[in-house]
């Protein structure tokens, strides 16, 4: 199924203008699930209800309030928030660009492709070559629906790609945990953790990883469909080691077993 484009502007840069397409590079794959009347088998809909007196509250007697300390609320009208709201625009401006590494895993959110408006642009892939080259990322900002983005360009396969930034209140630093307490770990330890570390060493696959869960329930879902009966089978919770060292060294062990047995 070929990708379709769900929004088009252009990037900027200084005076320069590049128009592009903009993909979504994931898919929400969620099995979501009707809400039903038990006897009817109707869908039902959801209604807003007084928690006190259970009376249902009919849309337009609905506020918006933000608590500002305990039962003290202000109240904000539709009115009142697009005051606030960005204006739109069709614009992603570039406004410098930093070394890939710069940019921690931690403030990446989602990813969109940008593809060249029309089909063939040279200064499109230019700028893709050039970022690869020089291991830069582009930082960005624009609004899309009412909402201001920050996001990472960078070079992907010969094309963009245009990550969203979280917001430097969204992000948690290292140094915010709790601090560790009691004993550190020992060199013994730490040579077993490097022997895991080894032992587990291979490439990345992508497609090694597939959601078990909602494959098990497309399964059973098609199963009781057919009118059959699948039997259900519990997963069991893994037993928590006593110790590190303990755990460690089942992990080294379970390895080599595995090994063992393909090779033979």
């Amino acid at each position: 199924m070929a990708a379709r484009a769900i929004w088009k502007g252009s990037l900027k840069l200084g005076t320069e203008s590049v128009p592009v397409k903009v993909y979504s590079a994931v898919e929400d794959r969620t099995v979501h699930f009707h809400v039903l009347e038990k006897t009817a088998m109707e869908r039902i809909k959801q209604h807003i209800v007084n928690p006190e007196t259970n009376a249902e509250i009919p849309r337009e007697q609905v506020r918006k309030g933000y608590e500002v300390e305990r039962g003290v609320y202000v109240l904000l009208t539709d009115e009142d928030l697009e005051k606030v709201q960005p204006r739109d625009s069709r614009d992603i401006e570039i406004t410098r660009f930093v070394p890939a590494a710069q940019i921690d895993q931690q403030w990446y959110d989602r990813p969109y492709y940008l593809g060249p408006d029309d089909g063939s642009s040279p200064s499109y892939f230019a700028l893709a070559e050039a970022l690869e080259h020089e291991k830069r990322e582009g930082v960005a900002r624009w609004v899309l629906r009412n909402k201001r983005y920050v996001g990472a360009l960078r070079s992907e396969g010969g094309y963009l790609m245009l990550i969203t930034l979280k917001y430097a209140e969204e992000v948690l630093t290292a140094g915010e945990l709790p601090r560790p307490t009691g004993r550190a770990h020992d060199a013994k330890e730490l040579k077993m953790a490097e022997q895991l570390v080894s032992a587990l060493e291979d490439d990345f696959r992508p497609e090694d990883f597939r959601d078990e869960y909602r494959q098990r329930v497309l399964k059973f879902i098609e199963a009781k469909a057919k009118g059959q009966k699948p039997a259900l089978r519990i997963v069991a919770r893994k037993q928590q080691a006593k110790s590190l060292a303990a755990s460690l060294a089942a992990s080294i062990n379970q390895i080599k077993r595995e090994k063992e047995k393909a090779v033979a």
